[in-house]
């Protein structure tokens, strides 16, 4: 409880003066309490360093939560993006950690492996970027940091609509993720439970580079690209980079993203 000591003064009485009056003639101190404030919740927010990440991260911090970002380093090829991470977690979170997890010891997809990123335009199915169980596995993490940290509320940018091909970015596998959530800790089980917060889930790109425009945000922090040449740019022939660049100019928001 935090308290306020307020003294009512006589002018011109200085403390000495207060020091030598006798106890009945000295002036009256006031204990007031201090209004009470909620406390600000925290939130855990899984930041990739991408664009969609970051409007996330912005939402978070909009809705009034204490962000906590958490970056997982996988050792994928676009390291870039770690970079970028950091970047996006110096203007908009409260903590940032930066989690090393080996994901190339399993391989399985073009980006923790030697197989080679398409180039050739977005196709229909899953694509060979689609790293096996990355979201399940993030989102694992970030359960753990989150009920470790006393917080409640987890954030991540998956989309549906641009990203269908991938299936732990859909709707039904978040719902199901919550589910396991408060099924599988301590303060779900006991009536605490998490809330899996997907803000993005329905948003087309262009939605997306609209609401980081409205939020204040600068789209140029991010890094969305699955293979980055060697001087940080982006590719501009990835899926990544063809779904950006279309976001941005079917919004009618000048792009600021340096392609090769």
């Amino acid at each position: 409880m935090c308290r306020i000591w307020h003294a009512f003064l006589p002018i011109g009485l200085l403390p000495d003066h207060w020091a030598a009056l006798p106890p009945d003639r000295r002036p009256f101190f006031c204990l007031r309490t201090a209004p009470k404030w909620p406390p600000v919740k925290s939130a855990v927010v899984l930041l990739s360093g991408g664009l969609d990440s970051m409007v996330c991260a912005g939402i978070a911090r909009e809705r009034g939560f204490s962000v906590v970002a958490l970056t997982v380093d996988y050792n994928q090829r676009h390291r870039v993006e770690l970079e970028a991470a950091r970047r996006i977690a110096s203007e908009l979170t409260d903590r940032h950690i930066v989690l090393p997890l080996d994901l190339r010891a399993f391989g399985g997809s073009a980006l923790t492996s030697d197989i080679e990123v398409p180039k050739d335009g977005v196709g229909d199915g899953i694509p060979v970027t689609y790293v096996p169980a990355r979201n399940t596995i993030f989102l694992s993490l970030a359960l753990g940091l989150a009920e470790a940290s006393g917080a409640r509320d987890l954030f991540i940018g998956v989309n549906a609509l641009d990203y269908s091909g991938y299936p732990d970015c859909r709707p039904e596998f978040i719902a199901g993720f919550e589910q396991v959530a408060n099924l599988a800790t301590k303060a779900g089980v006991e009536g605490d439970p998490f809330i899996i917060h997907a803000p993005l889930q329905d948003m087309t790109k262009a939605d997306i580079a609209r609401e980081a425009q409205r939020l204040g945000l600068d789209a140029g922090l991010s890094h969305s690209c699955y293979d980055p040449q060697a001087d940080g740019k982006h590719c501009g022939a990835c899926d990544a980079c063809r779904l950006r660049a279309k976001g941005f100019a079917e919004a009618g928001i000048p792009d600021p993203t340096v392609y090769a």
